[in-house]
């Protein structure tokens, strides 16, 4: 039989009755009609994970390459960097940081644009064009032969992929249970630590071309450009939009794929743009402590994006070090991800904890970095690999946009509004990096550090707002009675006409 939540929080029957009600079709899931039909559907639990499978393989493969694309194509500046980049395109003083700051301009002015996008159209379709408008944009950086070139070269590159995060975010909700999520999130975003082992063997490859007409920083553009054009035409062909019109599940897979879903007391998808959301979004506290908390992670990320050859190169380390020495830091990145995707997948609630702890040890890399001396460079070296648990922290909060943020118009404003932090964050971290204070640079680890605590202070509001509203409801609920299997029923039609986890009682933040 389908599975349903468990809740143990009262309804409100007056707002039970408007939702189950409504006629307004601005209300209904976009996956309603499939709901409605299938309504009651008898499945046991080995045909689910059945379904799950297949969804796992046609969905998370798609996601695992365009996200390691996407990571190595915005970090390219960085592997660049040590052949020539600066040269090629006269660079000179503070311009390179700025490089890195523009990129994220481009993608600040995109987030809420891109946002209602992918809400309005096939999100599969808009994701694979993304991908092959960045590998257009990339494979033509070489071109660039000054800093005006380049910069708007790397503005419209953060234009365009702007909408990846967040929009894998939204992708996550479509086609995952919330107890599901945290591990699949995490099975593509570990593609980071991927990236930058791959990146940096691809550094290191580039480092041993002796022919050609192009400079080696040339290169490194154009691999990494036409491999997502490339790429980009498999994820149009593989990549779905919807569960109840997956062509790849047969139609009772596809009903079972949106009761599984619905499960979550989220809905599927809404492609009705709707004011109150919005305005709840804006007044929500979670909203400002998810916007925060990216603004903390993010100063720190720009080290660890575009500044990692560089940093290494002053640690002593020849050109050739200074990519594959970034191998562990990659290999970090990616043990940490996919083992915090693990334990908040074995332990449902222990989300904010596992973001806690990630949190502190990337505190300690950040505070070895800032008080070793210069001559142990083997002690600043390990501090920088430690810091790279920085990503689990970061990547955990957006399930907390997909598993605890209903309503469709308010999830895609949330997840623009925690981006949006995310771009403040990574344009000031690159301002930290002073050509004055170089080989040093002691004002970007001292930034490092800041953001670290600011991420780890937002995070612990962030928990004890959810559970001491999760406590609130339980007392409610306690007062009421159990609920009962209507009423269980009723608080999953409440989210399929996309009513927000405020307005819904029936709804349980995940810790």
């Amino acid at each position: 039989m389908a599975a349903i939540n468990d809740s143990k929080a009262p309804l409100e029957h007056a707002d039970v009755e408007r939702s189950s009600s409504s006629e307004n079709s601005s209300d209904l899931d976009d996956s309603y009609e499939v709901f409605k039909k299938t309504e009651g559907l008898e499945y046991d639990e080995s045909e689910a994970k059945r379904v799950l499978r297949k969804i796992d393989l046609r969905v998370v493969p798609v996601l695992f390459v365009t996200y390691l694309l996407q990571y190595l194509d915005k970090n390219a500046i960085n592997y660049s960097s040590v052949y020539g980049l600066k040269q090629g395109t006269h660079l000179h003083g503070d311009q390179y940081s700025w490089l890195n700051s523009i990129f994220y301009f481009g993608y600040l002015v995109a987030q809420y644009p891109s946002g209602y996008i992918m809400q309005r159209f096939p999100i599969g379709k808009f994701l694979s064009g993304i991908t092959f408008g960045w590998g257009v944009i990339l494979i033509t950086t070489p071109a660039c032969h000054n800093f005006a070139g380049i910069a708007v070269n790397r503005f419209m590159l953060g234009l365009v992929e702007a909408a990846i995060n967040p929009g894998f975010v939204l992708v996550m909700g479509l086609w995952y249970t919330s107890a599901e999520q945290p591990l699949r999130l995490e099975a593509y975003y570990c593609t980071n630590g991927l990236a930058t082992m791959v990146g940096g063997l691809i550094g290191y490859a580039v480092g041993h071309i002796n022919s050609g007409t192009l400079a080696r920083w040339q290169y490194v553009f154009i691999i990494f450009g036409a491999v997502s054009i490339f790429w980009a035409a498999i994820s149009f062909l593989l990549l779905p939009d919807l569960p109840s019109t997956a062509k790849f599940l047969t139609e009772r897979e596809r009903a079972i794929a949106v009761d599984r879903v619905a499960s979550n007391r989220q809905g599927v998808k809404n492609t009705h743009f709707k004011k109150d959301q919005a305005w709840q979004c804006l007044v929500d506290p979670k909203t400002w402590m998810l916007f925060i908390l990216a603004i903390g992670a993010q100063v720190p990320n720009s080290a660890l994006t575009s500044f990692t050859s560089i940093i290494i190169k002053t640690f002593g380390y020849d050109t050739l070090g200074t990519q594959y020495l970034q191998i562990p830091g990659g290999f970090v990145q990616f043990a940490a991800l996919l083992g915090g995707g693990f334990v908040c997948t074995k332990w449902p609630n222990s989300r904010c904890i596992t973001m806690i702890v990630a949190n502190l040890i990337c505190i300690l890399g950040a505070a070895l970095l800032v008080g070793l001396p210069d001559t142990n460079k083997w002690g600043r070296l390990v501090a920088l690999w430690l810091c790279f648990f920085q990503g689990l922290g970061f990547s955990m909060s957006l399930t907390m946009v997909s598993s605890n943020v209903s309503g469709y118009t308010k999830k895609q404003l949330t997840g623009a509004a925690i981006f949006t932090g995310y771009c403040v964050g990574n344009i000031i971290g690159p301002q930290t990096f002073k050509d004055s204070e170089a080989p040093g640079y002691h004002s970007a680890y001292i930034a490092m550090l800041v953001g670290y605590i600011v991420k780890l202070l937002s995070v612990v509001a962030l928990y004890i707002y959810m559970w001491s509203v999760n406590k609130k409801r339980d007392r409610e609920a306690a007062a009421a009675g159990p609920l009962s299997e209507q009423q269980k029923r009723e608080a999953i039609e409440m989210g399929m006409h996309d009513m927000t986890e405020i307005d819904n009682k029936g709804f349980r933040y995940t810790l």
